[in-house]
């Protein structure tokens, strides 16, 4: 990812994000019923890396497959590049954990940007002490082998009914995850950086007690006007 780019997108919103995919045509990009672990954190931004699961069959999928290192999800764990993003596809099927508190901590360590699931994270309590970005549907105390066999890794995935392709743009804020087709991330990015200046300055007005007509969109040169000033005056 570009460096600007990825500056660019920590300091933007997901809600605004959203917006801006949606002048292109894009209306499904924000992951559903994804929610962060630590909302607090500063916006999670990195290229995606894929693991997608599909259901567990038993004979496929006992306690001792871990034994392999060459086991999906743990190849995933180790794999996954510096500063990109894992995402999972858990089929939004949270009732078995997609990953716990060891294998995030090791996605941490090895400086990955952060982790998404649309499925559980076990161990969550301390996940959400680590301050490292993670989002999952709920917590899930069940191993992963319970329902969940990891099959391929960096591959087209659906995750919480977004595809996602590998070196997509992702992005997390306290709101959830969107993913940003990678070949109009750095356009997204730029105009969400202007959209989220623009809307600081409505956001000043609209506590001062103006109205939004007029103002948010600024249909009237006055406002356009006054926008600039704003701007020149706040360094923006």
């Amino acid at each position: 990812m570009n460096p600007q780019t990825r500056e660019k997108l920590m300091k933007v919103s997901t809600a605004t994000l959203c917006t801006a995919l949606f002048k292109r045509g894009l209306r499904n990009q924000f992951i559903q019923n994804v929610h962060p672990l630590n909302p607090a954190l500063p916006n999670m931004v990195g290229e995606a890396f894929t693991l997608r699961y599909m259901p567990a069959r038993e004979d496929l999928n006992p306690i001792t497959v871990f034994n392999d290192r060459s086991h999906p999800q743990r190849q995933a764990v180790e794999q996954c590049p510096v500063g990109a993003v894992l995402l999972m596809d858990s089929r939004k099927d949270a009732r078995a954990a997609s990953a716990g508190g060891i294998l995030v901590s090791r996605l941490m360590k090895r400086g990955v940007a952060g982790v998404v699931t649309d499925g559980g994270f076990r161990d969550s309590p301390d996940i959400a002490k680590l301050g490292f970005p993670a989002y999952h549907q709920r917590p899930s105390a069940p191993t992963n082998l319970t329902l969940h066999q990891a099959i391929d890794i960096n591959v087209p995935i659906g995750c919480g009914d977004v595809a996602v392709w590998p070196g997509d743009a992702v992005v997390g804020d306290g709101e959830g995850v969107i993913v940003i087709p990678a070949d109009i991330a750095d356009e997204v990015a730029a105009e969400a950086t202007e959209m989220t200046v623009f809307e600081d300055f409505v956001q000043e007005k609209v506590l001062e007690g103006r109205s939004i007509l007029g103002l948010y969109p600024p249909t009237e040169e006055q406002s356009r006007t006054e926008f600039a000033a704003w701007r020149q005056t706040h360094g923006r």
